[in-house]
């Protein structure tokens, strides 16, 4: 464990503050969920997805798409890659740009037919064409599917995406 020198005490109802600071280096947004460990004498607490739930699950969906589509595909938490297709499987549990977190954040469905940087990761960007999806699970954007290639990217891909986002939905929700 690494020491970070603060100290916080506990308020007369239990609750402490974790730092400004730390939230922004871990990425902590306000209103997201932290599960509580214990580890001996020490509490651990961890970021929650919902997604790594479903981690097999997408894994799966993900070879499928690849099989049929012959495109990157990859699918991500709020923070970071949970599965992608074996062509890109370096981008496997990093964590994602800020413009993917953005995606997210924003709900968005993106088709971009033109070649452009998609950057995934901070450490990887591709030249290519494209397709994002929100994957919403009880009414809370929680990942994305994204599909690309540096041939061809059409409305169908947008469906196959979709789709994949709803599956996804649908296996968080039950």
């Amino acid at each position: 464990m690494k020491a970070t020198g603060v100290v916080r005490r506990i308020d007369d109802l239990g609750r402490i503050v974790i730092p400004k600071e730390i939230r922004r280096n871990l990425r902590i947004r306000d209103g997201e969920s932290l599960e509580i460990f214990v580890d001996g004498n020490n509490i651990v607490l961890k970021k929650f997805s919902i997604m790594k739930n479903v981690d097999v699950y997408a894994s799966n969906l993900v070879d499928s798409l690849y099989s049929l589509l012959k495109k990157s595909v990859v699918i991500t938490d709020g923070d970071s890659v949970i599965a992608c297709s074996s062509n890109v499987r370096k981008l496997l549990n990093k964590s994602i740009s800020d413009s993917l977190s953005n995606c997210i954040k924003r709900r968005e469905s993106i088709l971009e037919k033109y070649s452009k940087d998609l950057v995934i990761c901070d450490d990887f960007s591709f030249e290519c064409k494209y397709v994002i999806n929100s994957v919403i699970a009880n009414g809370d954007s929680v990942g994305l599917v994204i599909i690309f290639d540096s041939d061809e990217i059409g409305d169908d891909d947008m469906l196959i995406a979709s789709l994949a986002s709803k599956i996804l939905s649908k296996s968080i929700e039950e």
